[in-house]
């Protein structure tokens, strides 16, 4: 059994997904937008440009992050209730990734320092509004 994070954006998921690609590592699998479905009774309301992602899968050394851009009729509070965690062996990785995630981030929840548990680890939501938390296992904690 896996666990696959589905991420929801609001316009902003190609753009997100190949800024992840780029910065941790990844491919893009699979991108499809709403003008690229195949029609039928499922097609998306017409105020929903065709442009936006139905579907977009990313592979990354660390797992599979699902997307799409949600379109809906309701208005998202953004992403919350859950982080994304990086975990790198070394701190020199896992400072690299949480200053390119920090640039332009929404907000610094907190920055990359040694804690009691780790010797690298912060938190943040980065410019798209994705919640991470980055760390550097301790020399303890690898099995």
């Amino acid at each position: 059994m896996a666990i696959t994070p589905y991420l929801f954006f609001k316009g902003t998921c190609a753009e997100a997904l190949k800024y992840y690609a780029k910065t941790l590592g990844g491919e893009i699998e699979m991108m499809m937008t709403y003008g690229e479905m195949p029609p039928g009774e499922d097609a998306p309301p017409s105020n929903v440009p065709p442009d936006a992602i139905m579907h977009a899968s990313l592979k990354l050394p660390q797992g599979t992050i699902l997307a799409s851009d949600d379109m809906g009729p309701t208005t998202s509070h953004g992403m919350s209730g859950f982080m994304l965690t990086l975990t790198y062996p070394t701190v020199e990785e896992a400072t690299r990734i949480y200053g390119e995630l920090a640039q332009g981030a929404q907000q610094i929840i907190l920055p990359i320092e040694k804690t009691f548990w780790s010797e690298a680890f912060g938190m943040l939501n980065d410019r798209y509004g994705t919640p991470w938390m980055v760390y550097a296992e301790s020399p303890d904690q690898k099995s």
